[in-house]
């Protein structure tokens, strides 16, 4: 009876209250943005591979050459999403989850068996392809729970993808905790727990990661800065659990604990999920009982299930279509910010400057992620803190992305800055980190770590968000997916084809002073500060360059980023007013 007239009703009937209530939840955008919360902090298995690429490359013999091949392969996989994005277009978003947990347990899968001797050693034409296919598992869970949630809450996009990019770099420390919880110390393991874990969560929250066709609502912001500062916490308990398991030895009890502790924060939003929900329920039942019905569809968002504003520019959009072939305007685009297709996209001079400058910021700092391990080692770092540094820098990462999302949006409403400008300065600053390994300062690697894990971060949803706001959202599934080409390029260019290549150079230069000699299969170590040194102001000179050509981009986008972007987005909240008030009353 109390639950009934807390929510606005007089039958009396509280279960029925409960019931409807808490299938409001499980079916409303919030919740499904909860959920895709919890599907990219389980998603960041391709942060993890410094922590098991020293396995591989002692059980198969590796140099470090072929290392980086199959480190290249990881990201191809991780970044070849058109297919997904394609998928997406057409189906619905828990098709591409589906599709990718499937991939993420075969590939992954197939690893742990190679690793383990459970198989026979294979080709590294096999390694490669399975790590491929585990890769690229993550571009169908990164589409169907990332697109799926822009394209719910357009109007504050940069929040959005800054929190689920965030959550996808915090997610190798969250891994590393549930690792040692369950399988102690054991990093064959590793490779096992990140073949299952990341297919169960996407399969549990599979059938709620739907497209809601809703009215931005002004108190969406408040709510997604609530969901920013949970996750700080998370990140800052990570860190400190991570720096205390490098000081004093944890038990199997005490990982126990803390893994509790992980879990119980990483759920946590699901209290902002409840309160926001609470407050549309609130309003729902208001309005029934004054029986207004059609206040009720103003003021319910998920009750409606058409957007006026969706529908007109969709039938305008057909007409167009029917009228011009998507061939014949190829090279006569919209203006910028409107929808373009596929194409008129992928040939535009915008989406090739920005693709370059992608592979000079990606590239550089994929060198150093993929790398850190070797690195650590060659510049006589202890085993504990290159643990240590890769532990950390999921969490860089994660502050990079969501301190952009914020940020960025912050500088954007503000000072009307064209969001190119913010790769501009990535750029610079990554060639601190790259200057710092270059010349092995004492102690460099630390910082480094944090200046190019950040970097690395923020670039993630800095590019998806200029897609967004140059190319338009209608086929943002498979733009977004155009644009992540640019990481596995430049990972193949600037770390396989520079890093890889130096790094053995210079160890077959050691072996041979030494009297040595190498042979087909041997793993190759290098020791010493040249072993990176010329590959890293390799590093520096590539980020200046691409922090040049990113100005070119500045420039042309200047008058887009003076207007108001996503007015089309917010306007229709005026119609919203008593929805509004409520909320407002609540939050006050």
């Amino acid at each position: 009876m109390v639950f009934s007239a807390k929510y606005g009703r007089s039958d009396g009937n509280s279960w029925a209250s409960i019931k409807g209530f808490s299938l409001q939840v499980l079916t409303g955008r919030w919740f499904m943005m909860f959920s895709s919360f919890m599907i990219m902090s389980v998603s960041g298995a391709t942060y993890m591979f410094s922590l098991y690429s020293r396995e591989i490359k002692l059980v198969l013999g590796y140099d470090q050459s072929t290392l980086n091949q199959l480190s290249f392969f990881k990201d191809l996989g991780a970044n070849i999403g058109i297919l997904s994005g394609l998928i997406n277009e057409v189906a619905p978003p828990w098709a591409s989850l589906l599709i990718g947990g499937v991939l993420n347990f075969f590939g992954y899968f197939a690893i742990w068996l190679a690793v383990t001797g459970k198989i026979a050693k294979p080709q590294v034409w096999n390694m490669c392809l399975y790590i491929f296919i585990g890769a690229n598992s993550h571009c169908s869970t990164k589409t169907g729970a990332v697109v799926t949630s822009v394209k719910n809450f357009p109007g504050i996009r940069g929040i959005v993808l800054g929190l689920l990019s965030g959550y996808q770099g915090v997610s190798a420390a969250i891994i590393t905790q549930l690792y040692y919880a369950f399988y102690g110390n054991d990093s064959k393991s590793l490779i096992l727990l990140m073949a299952w874990l990341p297919t169960a969560t996407a399969i549990v929250f599979l059938p709620v990661i739907r497209n809601h066709r809703s009215i931005q609502q002004p108190n969406d912001t408040k709510a997604f800065y609530r969901f920013l500062y949970l996750s700080l916490v998370l990140a800052g308990f990570l860190m400190i659990v991570i720096i205390a398991q490098q000081c004093f030895t944890f038990s199997p009890n005490e990982y126990n604990v803390t893994t509790t502790v992980m879990l119980l924060l990483l759920i946590l939003p699901l209290a902002v999920v409840i309160v926001e929900e609470h407050k549309i329920w609130k309003s729902r039942q208001q309005n029934i009982n004054r029986e207004d019905s059609q206040m009720l569809l103003a003021n319910y968002p998920n009750i409606a299930t058409e957007n006026p504003y969706q529908e007109e520019s969709s039938h305008t959009e057909q007409t167009v279509e029917e009228k011009v072939s998507c061939w014949e305007n190829i090279l006569r685009p919209p203006e910028r910010g409107e929808d373009h297709t596929i194409l008129q996209a992928i040939f535009s001079l915008d989406m090739v400057v920005l693709l370059l400058v992608s592979i000079c910021s990606f590239g550089s700092n994929l060198t150093m992620v993929n790398n850190l391990s070797q690195i650590g080692i060659s510049l006589g770092y202890p085993a504990h803190t290159i643990t240590t540094f890769v532990s950390l820098m999921s969490l860089w990462i994660y502050l990079g992305k969501v301190i952009q999302g914020v940020v960025a949006e912050f500088i954007l409403s503000k000072f009307k800055v064209p969001r190119p400008f913010m790769l501009t300065s990535l750029l610079l600053l990554s060639c601190v980190g790259h200057l710092l390994i270059a010349f092995n300062v004492p102690n460099g690697l630390y910082i480094a770590s944090i200046v190019i894990g950040f970097c690395f971060g923020a670039n993630w949803p800095l590019l998806y968000s200029i897609i967004s706001e140059l190319f338009g959202l209608k086929h943002y599934s498979t733009l977004f997916n155009v644009g992540s080409i640019s990481s596995p390029i430049g990972s193949y260019l600037l770390s396989v084809r520079v890093a890889g290549y130096l790094y053995d150079m210079e160890a077959r230069r050691q072996m041979e002073a030494l009297g040595q000699k190498t042979s087909p299969g041997e793993e190759l170590n290098c020791n010493g500060d040249e072993c990176y040194k010329l590959a890293f102001i390799t590093m520096t000179a590539v980020c200046l360059f691409g922090a040049c050509l990113s100005l070119i981009l500045v420039f042309r986008t200047i008058q887009l980023y003076r207007r108001d972007l996503y007015k089309k987005f917010n306007g229709a909240t005026t119609d919203v007013t008593e929805t509004t008030d409520v909320t407002e009353t609540a939050v006050s």
